[in-house]
């Protein structure tokens, strides 16, 4: 074989190793994608006469109302409603950043970022809501993807120092992998 055919057999198979890296990478979406359409959330209020089931992206679900609900004041039963979808409604975003960073990795700070923005909204200290949050299972997932590229594993090496008069089909690939890491 020829040097020219080895090293283009091996920028080959350094490209394939990259895309089996994305595929293994995106492999969970799925998974994913079905914990999060599988999500619900329930909240009642302290009186136990309301009940709210909120579901992914802050979807209501389900609203039910206790015999003793509908004997309430309207502007009772309407505060008591609303604060239970607002409590369904946040436990519902942490949940879903907490999946999120459960398969792609916690270094998105998604749950830091709804927790903080929910701490602005309802005035509630963060470090209160953490407690809210059911505990963190472990990732199955391992791998934070968050502030890595996703083609580039490592830096690629340096191509090996061509040949006097090199060929075309040298100039190519060292022109298509040198726009590849840009």
């Amino acid at each position: 074989m020829s040097a020219e055919f080895e090293q283009l057999v091996a920028e080959y198979e350094k490209f394939q190793s990259k895309i089996k890296n994305v595929d293994d990478r995106f492999a969970n979406i799925g998974d994913l994608r079905d914990e999060l359409t599988q999500l619900e959330v329930s909240a009642v209020s302290p009186d136990r006469a309301v009940t709210v089931v909120a579901g992914p992206g802050g979807s209501i679900k389900d609203i039910r109302f206790t015999e003793a609900a509908l004997s309430r004041r309207p502007e009772a039963l309407s505060a008591a409603l609303m604060s239970t979808l607002q409590q369904a409604v946040a436990e519902s975003a942490r949940r879903q950043a907490s999946l999120v960073e459960g398969h792609l990795g916690d270094g998105l700070h998604l749950v830091d970022q709804v927790l903080e923005a929910q701490s602005e909204l309802f005035g509630i200290p963060v470090d209160e809501l953490r407690e809210k949050m059911p505990e963190k299972a472990p990732a199955e997932h391992g791998d934070d993807f968050a502030e890595r590229s996703v083609l580039a594993e490592e830096p690629p090496p340096a191509p090996p120092p061509a040949a006097t008069g090199g060929s075309q089909g040298d100039q190519f690939l060292k022109n298509l992998f040198d726009e590849e890491d840009r």
